[in-house]
């Protein structure tokens, strides 16, 4: 078996912009913005980087199919910058190849960086399927155009009568998990929507696709995060409180999901599986037990709800007792989207999966002010790009 990258690298500095509608700023600021924190955590200076891995998803913005932006936004000294594209896992890919490349031994400190800018864009509403599945299907998909919404929405359904929940008893479990989301987005100044939404209103918010209606959908936004990894021997050079990387795995639909009958539509397998890698890889045998807390990819109210069984925190078919209960609250067992989430950070595609291991690398630093879990000591991310039927799925695990 291989042995995997538990414990051979850790997170040194990383940086996050607010995440908004940044009219006043362009794709370079950004970069330079989350740049700037993340070398200053660090206590890093330019020269000092040997690489980069640079994360972004949206040819609209101009950045190019290159490493060649990073590089010339920021002045890297002749460095190799590797530009990556995973859909929504761009950024905990662009984190995996760094890491990846400090762990070969190849480099000591490498940036791993990911941003997009999707409000110049025009990207939101409703993107058909090629859209949402980065541009184009290439005939992978031939029956009519269908919405991301509306392919969520039909997992939500098939939930909902596989699980026996009620219509009601449905969208209310869906409404406490975006309640619980924007609750947790006014404890953290950095995210796009900041306001309390009572499980009332978003019951009675206008529908998008149902079950699924305003206050259930992720929004889109503009955002840059990065992360300084180094080896993990070295790391208390720079810092006491180092946060080391435990498990980085992604996998991809092979195609099962909507070629044959065994898939129930009611999880994603994708995540199931990457997840099984990553607590392999970690040594977490327990997840329920062990994991702290978690940011997975809340882009529908039920893709978060079906997130917390495919990654085995509740059982099968169980998650709404979990969500009643509170487990995934602030204060709970396991809080999940600690910060608002992508419900309340948007979701500017290259940079998501980096803003998640930030909230997860203050949280285990203390450093997450009012929102702060006691004595965390394990952090899971997830994202998932695609829709349920073809998908791409990350899982990092990190920790102390």
């Amino acid at each position: 078996m291989p042995e995997g990258i538990k414990d051979k690298v850790a997170i040194i500095g990383m940086g996050c912009t607010k995440f908004g509608e940044r009219w006043d700023t362009g794709p370079d600021d950004l970069i330079i913005e989350a740049f700037t924190e993340c070398v200053e955590d660090a206590g890093i200076e330019k020269k000092d980087i040997e690489a980069a891995w640079f994360g972004t998803c949206y040819d609209e913005l101009n950045v190019g199919k290159s490493g060649m932006p990073l590089s010339y936004i920021l002045k890297l000294p002749f460095l190799p910058v590797t530009r990556v594209e995973n859909l929504c896992a761009t950024a905990t890919e662009a984190l995996r190849g760094a890491c990846y490349a400090v762990a070969s031994g190849a480099f000591d400190i490498v940036l791993a960086l990911g941003m997009d800018k999707l409000k110049d864009a025009g990207y939101g509403g409703l993107p058909h399927v090629d859209m949402a599945l980065g541009g184009t299907t290439r005939g992978i998909l031939t029956w009519p155009i269908f919405t991301a919404p509306g392919a969520f929405a039909m997992m939500a359904t098939k939930y909902f009568a596989q699980y026996g929940l009620s219509p009601e008893e449905g969208k209310r479990t869906l409404a406490k998990i975006s309640s619980k989301s924007h609750h947790n987005g006014t404890l953290s100044p950095k995210a796009h929507l900041r306001r309390e939404i009572s499980v009332e209103a978003i019951m009675k918010a206008p529908m998008i696709a149902w079950p699924l209606g305003l206050f259930d959908c992720c929004g889109v936004s503009d955002g840059a995060s990065a992360a300084i990894v180094t080896r993990a021997d070295m790391a208390k050079n720079f810092r006491s409180d180092p946060v080391y990387v435990k498990a980085l795995q992604i996998a991809e639909s092979s195609g099962e999901e909507m070629m044959y009958t065994d898939w129930d539509s009611a999880h994603v397998e994708t995540t199931y599986r990457a997840g099984v890698k990553a607590y392999q890889e970690a040594g977490v045998k327990n997840p329920r037990k062990e994991i702290s807390m978690m940011e997975t990819h809340d882009c529908f109210s039920i893709t978060e709800l079906t997130e917390y069984e495919d990654l085995q925190i509740s059982p099968r078919g169980r998650a709404k007792e979990d969500v009643d209960a509170g487990f995934f609250n602030l204060d709970g067992q396991i809080p999940n989207e600690s910060d608002g989430g992508l419900k309340c950070f948007g979701h500017p595609v290259g940079a998501s999966g980096l803003r998640m291991v930030y909230e997860m690398y203050k949280q285990l630093q203390g450093k997450a002010g009012p929102r702060q879990i006691k004595n965390p000591k394990l952090g899971l991310t997830h994202n998932m790009g695609g829709i349920p039927l073809l998908n791409i799925v990350s899982v990092a695990i990190v920790g102390l």
